[in-house]
């Protein structure tokens, strides 16, 4: 069963920045070979896509978060990561990671809470 582990949420300020990770803890290989993607929820809406990576790193992005956000794979560590930069109040959510298309498994995700 896939172990999808998301981690560095926070409350930010808008303008600031935060940096997520994701890990699978049931193997190293699930994230190596996946279209990898992070995804929100926020209060009361459906789940989104917001970036994508390729398991050959090609990335793509939401509109809403194109130029601000940006994800990026580090295969020998299993991790996943989406930095994200000038953080608005819209952006508030819970982040969750997933492979693209997603697995029925999720994991607990990370809030995201930005203040105006």
């Amino acid at each position: 069963q896939v172990q999808l582990v998301e981690s560095g949420g926070g409350l930010v300020q808008s303008g600031g920045s935060l940096r997520l990770a994701c890990t699978c803890a049931a193997s190293r290989m699930i994230l190596r070979v996946n279209t990898m993607a992070w995804y929100r929820q926020a209060p009361g809406k459906q789940r989104d896509l917001v970036a994508r990576i390729s398991s050959g790193g090609t990335t793509n992005y939401a509109d809403s978060v194109k130029g601000r956000f940006s994800i990026s794979r580090d295969n020998a560590k299993n991790m996943v990561y989406l930095q994200m930069n000038n953080l608005k109040p819209e952006d508030t959510a819970v982040y969750y990671c997933n492979k693209d298309p997603a697995w029925t498994s999720w994991g607990q995700g990370t809030q995201v809470t930005v203040s105006s």
